[in-house]
């Protein structure tokens, strides 16, 4: 018979057991969720333990985005299913393993591409845009519209990877139009370059401009190889790079850059580069690379060559830190203007400031990669990058009697976060007038 012990009123009375005997206790199940922060930390720490030897500028961007990442976790998971956590941490290892094994940079297999970087970077990037639905649920408030962050992620990813073909008419006259400002031009028109040649116009320079491919994650040299064939099959008079062929997993890589851009070869004394930024983390890489390839890497250098439409100079400015105005005034000293069509190469269109004016016709740059994230594929002209900056991001400009012409890019670099800004893969048929 079990006795009574007393433990306040006689109604709290409850039953003991017996002196010398145990009572069974049910064992205390700890619910699963709740391990889930605590595994986000183990990951945390662990994750940059991990990166520590890369460099001091990749560290601080990994604790940055991977605490924003496990911050964002926090703010979603009072709402979250316990299942759709679970995701969220697996996603989270698989990015954390994404940056440690960037601890040594190399370009990487296209499945391991597939399964492992562009799903990393989707993952990342969109759940940064979720950051205003994870607010609202750490207030309290619902967010089951939280999923719209991951859907345009993805379409993120797919702008990053996809590109439309097309044909841009450039009439360029010598007209004073003042200080820096857009200009409207002509739509694209889609000339099939993929299946069939079109024909050249006598009056017309044809170029395809490469820009900003960045051999890596959204770029294998398979790919870069396949868009050089097609600006090879639509005959131009000039192929000009300016810059960026590098990221971070590409530095050493000169038989890749070999590769990727071996079908130019073809167009040997035609096809014409500059460095970008991202190329002075590998200069000699880039140089090796390119002179396999045929290509001519003008680094503060000039070169005539002759064309459908007659002679054009083509210079090629070198992606200068410091001191721009008087390297950029170097160029052309000495250089008098017999008539010939100048086309300079400057990766960053907010260098052009630096260019004496009328000093060329056409100025060829990329860099912005089209502002990122806008309205294009609506039909707008509003980026992110116009609307809060001054500096060109896509399509022509105007400084007094030059024109600056802006390239989307060829590839992506970092997050996708291609919005409504896609790829660029164009011909430009360039004509000339007032010379």
């Amino acid at each position: 018979m079990p006795r009574k012990s007393r433990r306040g009123r006689e109604d709290d009375w409850v039953p003991v057991a017996p002196p010398g005997r145990f009572v069974r206790q049910p064992p205390v199940v700890p619910d699963p969720a709740s391990l889930q922060p605590w595994l986000l930390i183990v990951l945390y720490v662990a994750t940059i333990a991990l990166v520590w030897r890369r460099s001091v500028f990749y560290r601080r961007f990994v604790m940055i985005l991977m605490g924003i990442l496990c911050l964002i976790w926090w703010g979603l998971s009072a709402q979250l299913p316990p299942v759709v956590g679970w995701v969220f941490v697996a996603l989270q290892v698989l990015t954390a393993s994404h940056f440690v094994r960037l601890v040594h940079a190399r370009l990487r297999s296209v499945p391991y591409r597939a399964l492992l970087t562009i799903p990393a970077h989707w993952f990342a990037a969109s759940t940064v845009l979720a950051l205003p639905f994870a607010v609202a649920a750490a207030l309290g408030y619902p967010t089951p519209l939280f999923v719209v962050a991951y859907l345009i992620g993805g379409f993120g990813v797919y702008q990053s990877l996809s590109a439309t073909p097309e044909v841009i008419d450039l009439d360029l006259d010598r007209r004073d139009r003042g200080p820096l400002a857009p200009l409207v031009i002509e739509p694209a028109r889609d000339p099939d370059l993929h299946g069939r040649r079109f024909a050249p116009e006598p009056e017309r320079l044809r170029v395809v401009q490469i820009t900003d491919p960045h051999l890596g994650p959204f770029m294998s040299p398979a790919q870069l190889a396949a868009i050089c064939q097609r600006a090879v099959d639509t005959d131009p008079d000039l192929v000009l790079i300016t810059g960026d062929l590098l990221t971070m997993e590409s530095h050493g890589a000169v038989k890749a850059i070999a590769a990727a851009f071996a079908p130019l070869k073809q167009l040997e004394g035609r096809v014409f580069a500059c460095h970008g930024n991202h190329d002075h983390e590998d200069p000699a890489s880039v140089r090796e690379g390119l002179e396999r390839a045929g290509v001519r890497l003008l680094v503060d250098e000039w070169a005539r060559v002759e064309t459908r439409v007659g002679p054009v100079d083509v210079i090629g400015s070198d992606y200068h830190w410091t001191h721009r105005d008087e390297k950029t005034a170097a160029l052309f000293t000495n250089r008098p203007d017999d008539g010939t069509p100048r086309i300079l190469l400057l990766h960053n269109p907010g260098h052009i400031g630096h260019v004496p004016e009328g000093a060329v016709d056409l100025v060829l740059a990329g860099h912005t990669h089209g502002g990122h994230v806008g309205l294009l594929s609506l039909g707008s002209a509003w980026t992110v990058v116009r609307g809060f900056t001054s500096i060109p991001d896509h399509g022509l400009w105007a400084r007094g009697a030059e024109r600056l012409y802006v390239h989307r890019g060829t590839g992506h670099y970092g997050f996708p976060i291609r919005l409504g800004v896609p790829r660029e893969e164009s011909v430009l048929q360039v004509r000339f007038l007032d010379r």
